[in-house]
C-alpha cells in the first residue's frame, strides 16, 4: 500500500511514510524519533541479524537492487539531535580556549570542522557504530562550503545525511557498480535491512561511489604487513601497498637497535598514530602556534576490533624544558548521547571524560584510518578507486 507525504508530495510504501514526514522537520527529538523503518525491516525476523533483507524494487521484482533513481527517491534523512551554540566543534573549541596550563606547557588544538553526532539507537545499538560514522563523516562534506562538488554528487544532491536503511541501499549500489567486489561479496552482496557490522572498507566503497577520493591507512605490526587490518567486510586476501596523498602525514622514522640486537621503534605504537592525525591536521607544518585552530580537515573515521568512532581533532601539549609532546586525540563516539556531550561542553564539566583519548588509551593491536581529499575523481582515476587499497604505517 502506497501513501502520500503531506509535505512534498511523494507517493512511498506506507510503512515509511512515518519515518519520511518525520525527517522534513528538524526540531524531532531523536530519542523518540529512531529509525522507524529500519525497526519494521527487522522486526518481521528476530533472526535478521544473520541474514539479509534485500529491497526489492516495486516496478522491477527481479532485481533485488536498488536503481539510483529509486534510491535517491526513497531516501530518508537520518534524525539526530542539532546542537546549539554553532554546533559539537564550536562549544570543543570554547572549553580548549579554556583548558589551563601548567607552568612551562604549550598548548595546541587542532580542530575539524563542522561535524554532527551521531548516536547509536536502541535500534542499532551493538551495530550501527560504523553507520553512525559515515553520518558524521557525511555531515561534514555537506557542511563545507568550498565543497560544492561533493554536495552536488553526495547521495543525488539531497543535500542532507540519509538514514541508515538509505546508506544500505546505497552500499549495495556501490558494490554493484564495482566498487570493492571482494568485500560485497563477504556480504553476498546484501546488506539491506541487516543487522551487520561494517568497518572502514565499506565506508570507502560508498563514498568513493561517489567520486570521492576516500583514503584507507593501516596501522600495525610488521607481522601484519601482508594481510594489513581485517574488520568486517575486509578482503581476506592482501591488499596491494599504495603509495600516494596519505604517504604526507607519515614520519619516516629510523631504526635502532637494543642492547639484545633486535631492531626496535623509537616510538610506541600509540604515539605513531598520534604523530600521523597531527601531521594530518597540521598538514606538515612545523610552525604551528599554540592556542585552538580550527583547520580545513575533515574528521578521520577511526576503525578498531568491536568499535569505531570519529576523530574530529588532536590536542598537544609540550612539557618541560625539553618540550616532550603529549597528545590527545579529540574522538566523537556513536555511543554516547548527543545530549550529555553538549551539556558537559556547555557546562565545561566533565568534556575531557567524551571527548578526550590519550595514547595510553591505544591497546589495540591494530587501527585503520579513513579520511577523504578535496577533489572528485572521475575516468580513470574513479575506476582505479573500485579497489580498496590502503596504506600501511607499521607500529
Amino acid at each position: 500500500m502506497m501513501s502520500l507525504c503531506p509535505v512534498c508530495n511523494l507517493t512511498l510504501p506506507l510503512p515509511q511514510i512515518q519515518s519520511h514526514v518525520n525527517a522534513h522537520f528538524e526540531e524531532i527529538d531523536p530519542q523518540i524519533a529512531n529509525d522507524h523503518y529500519l525497526a519494521l525491516q527487522l522486526a518481521s525476523d528476530p533472526s535478521s541479524s544473520l541474514k539479509e533483507a534485500p529491497f526489492l524494487d516495486p516496478v522491477n521484482k527481479t532485481d533485488p537492487f536498488p536503481r539510483n533513481d529509486d534510491v535517491v527517491r526513497s531516501q530518508t534523512k537520518s534524525p539526530f539531535y542539532r546542537v546549539g551554540n554553532g554546533g559539537l566543534i564550536c562549544l570543543l573549541k570554547n572549553c580548549l580556549l579554556e583548558s589551563k596550563t601548567k607552568p612551562l606547557e604549550s598548548n595546541t588544538s587542532l580542530l575539524s570542522g563542522y561535524v554532527d553526532h551521531f548516536q547509536s539507537t536502541k535500534e542499532d545499538k551493538g551495530w550501527g557504530c560504523g553507520w553512525r560514522n559515515i553520518q558524521m563523516q557525511c555531515s561534514h562534506l555537506l557542511s563545507r562550503r568550498d565543497q560544492e562538488e561533493a554536495k552536488r554528487v553526495l547521495f543525488g544532491g539531497c543535500n542532507f545525511v540519509p538514514d541508515i536503511p538509505s546508506l544500505q541501499r546505497w552500499l549495495e549500489l556501490a558494490w554493484k557498480s564495482g566498487f570493492d567486489v571482494s568485500g560485497g561479496l563477504h556480504f553476498d552482496n546484501r546488506i539491506y535491512g541487516c543487522k551487520r557490522w561494517i568497518g572502514t572498507t565499506e565506508c570507502a566503497a560508498l563514498l568513493r561511489s561517489f567520486g570521492l577520493r576516500a583514503r584507507v591507512v593501516d596501522f600495525a605490526p610488521e607481522k601484519s604487513k601482508s594481510m594489513y587490518l581485517s574488520v568486517p567486510g575486509s578482503s581476506v586476501a592482501p591488499k596491494r601497498r599504495a603509495y600516494g596523498p596519505m604517504d604526507r602525514y607519515v614520519v619516516k622514522k629510523e631504526k635502532e637497535v637494543d642492547s639484545r640486537g633486535a631492531s626496535s621503534s623509537r616510538s610506541s605504537k600509540g604515539a605513531v598514530l598520534m604523530e600521523w592525525v597531527w601531521n594530518y591536521f597540521s598538514d606538515n607544518r612545523l610552525d604551528v602556534s599554540s592556542g585552538v585552530h580550527i583547520t580545513n580537515k575533515g574528521p578521520l573515521y577511526f576503525q578498531h576490533e568491536g568499535h569505531s568512532r570519529t576523530i574530529v581533532g588532536i590536542q598537544r601539549r609540550l612539557q618541560g624544558t625539553t618540550f616532550t609532546p603529549q597528545y590527545n586525540l579529540l574522538i566523537l563516539d556513536p555511543a554516547d548521547f548527543t545530549r550529555g556531550i553538549e551539556k558537559a561542553l556547555v557546562d565545561k564539566r566533565g568534556w575531557e571524560g567524551y571527548l578526550k583519548r590519550g595514547a595510553h588509551t591505544l591497546t589495540c593491536p591494530e587501527y585503520q584510518i579513513l579520511y577523504v581529499d578535496n577533489g572528485i575523481a572521475v575516468g580513470e582515476e574513479l575506476e582505479q578507486l573500485k579497489t580498496i587499497d590502503s596504506h600501511f604505517v607499521q607500529f
